[in-house]
């Protein structure tokens, strides 16, 4: 199924196949998307910025380098009125973990707090 979830009203969250339907963008106003993948596409609208996060889905990738790089860049596109998606390949880990870091950073929840914020977004 193709869907974006909303993590807050200015962030959600999806894999890589619902990131790139237009529709779906449009139709939630998504400004600028942080692409957690090495290889998946970018959203094909001119209108959305992006950065990509070059990272495989593997244990052994330091993805905690880029947490405040994509925090900061997330907050930049809310605060300027837009809305952002994460996404990588399947949805679940590598975006959920950039969310995760955000909302610890620029909401001040606390890590678990945060978890449980995409966990009934994403699994529920």
């Amino acid at each position: 199924m193709l869907q974006l979830c909303k993590v807050t009203s200015s962030l959600l969250i999806s894999n890589a196949r619902a990131a790139c339907n237009e529709d779906l963008l449009t139709q939630e106003g998504v400004t600028f998307c942080v692409n957690v993948t090495r290889q998946q596409p970018f959203p094909g609208l001119q209108q959305v910025r992006g950065i990509r996060v070059p990272v495989f889905d593997d244990p052994a990738e330091d993805l905690y380098r880029y947490f405040e790089q994509c925090g900061d860049a997330i907050e930049e596109a809310v605060k300027s009125g837009g809305k952002c998606l994460v996404y990588c390949k399947n949805g679940r880990s590598r975006s959920a973990a950039i969310c995760t870091a955000y909302l610890m950073k620029h909401r001040k929840l606390p890590l678990k707090d945060a978890f449980e914020v995409l966990y009934t977004q994403i699994y529920i």
